[in-house]
């Protein structure tokens, strides 16, 4: 039998401490932000959601911000403000069309305004909130690739930049050449841990494989009331815009995390499926002493194993 050497034994207590250390990160299904087909009740309304402009609803395939038609603006936003402090939403979407000139795109919003008509993809300029845009006509963007998606935070009294595509407010993006007209589902995964990331993630290429599009670890403040939203418009240039199913989840990490001041910027963060804690004073000092302990039952065992097998070998002589 052989027994474990010390240096051994003091990697293993450093990844059982660690270990410990960690949050995991688990989930519960938001109803209220959820919508998924046949998008209506009986009484053909919503529970959960308002829609309006030229949106219309088939409740076996898809809710359509617009049709493949000139100036068009539809808008689909959640009745409920979205008040959870962690959250993940979901999207499959569709964007299609049948000609080779195609526009503008769609949005989607986590702000304080909900369903008012305006200039930005359908829905009212100088918001209050985070916005995220799926722009698929170039109007002056030199050397980047559209369709392009790209995160702006309103403020309330910044204005979106059409003739730009919104460059000057842009706070994160990346192009998705491909995204339009997919030949696999499309969709969309945006997370965010107040104060620790904002992440989007995007399937366009391959069934069940994600593109990172940004990931910042400085996340934007959202207002404490604020609703998810969706909208879309089309100008001379046209799309259909699609809604296929919306799932929203509350984070919650497990362990207590403690908080630090929100910082608008950008960042980027390789946090994947656990978040890194800063435990409390209290914690780290129990944190050091479970190491010790250990590390004494280690010793201890060491040593006395060492005395026993010494005393076999003394007896057999």
């Amino acid at each position: 039998m052989r027994f474990p050497s010390v240096s051994a034994a003091l990697l293993a207590a450093f990844a059982w401490t660690a270990q410990a250390a960690d949050g995991e990160i688990k989930s519960i299904a938001l109803r209220t932000h959820t919508l998924v087909q046949p998008y209506l009740d009986s009484d053909m309304q919503s529970r959960w959601y308002d829609f309006g402009g030229d949106a219309i609803i088939r409740t076996d395939s898809y809710i359509r911000l617009t049709s493949d038609r000139p100036s068009q603006e539809g808008w689909l936003f959640s009745r409920v403000p979205l008040t959870a402090t962690n959250w993940e939403v979901e999207v499959e979407f569709k964007i299609s069309g049948k000609n080779q000139l195609y526009g503008d795109g769609f949005a989607m919003w986590v702000t304080r305004q909900r369903g008012i008509p305006g200039p930005v993809f359908g829905h009212t300029d100088k918001f209050e909130g985070l916005g995220v845009f799926f722009d698929t006509y170039k109007n002056n963007r030199p050397g980047v690739v559209f369709p392009y998606v790209m995160a702006m935070v309103g403020d309330g009294q910044s204005s979106y930049e059409k003739n730009t595509d919104g460059k000057a407010n842009e706070l994160a993006g990346c192009s998705a050449r491909g995204l339009r007209h997919a030949s696999v589902p499309t969709k969309l995964r945006l997370t965010y841990f107040q104060d620790k990331q904002l992440k989007l993630e995007l399937q366009y290429k391959t069934e069940g494989e994600w593109q990172t599009c940004f990931d910042l670890d400085t996340p934007p403040t959202i207002p404490s009331i604020a609703y998810l939203g969706f909208s879309a418009e089309t100008g001379e240039l046209s799309d259909n815009h699609d809604i296929i199913s919306i799932r929203a989840k509350n984070l919650y990490q497990t362990g207590g995390a403690s908080k630090s001041p929100s910082t608008p910027g950008k960042g980027r963060s390789s946090t994947s499926g656990k978040l890194m804690t800063n435990e409390e004073g209290g914690s780290w000092t129990w944190f050091f002493t479970k190491i010790i302990l250990f590390i004494f039952v280690v010793g201890g065992a060491y040593v006395g194993w060492t005395a026993y097998r010494t005393r076999i070998k003394s007896h057999r002589f």
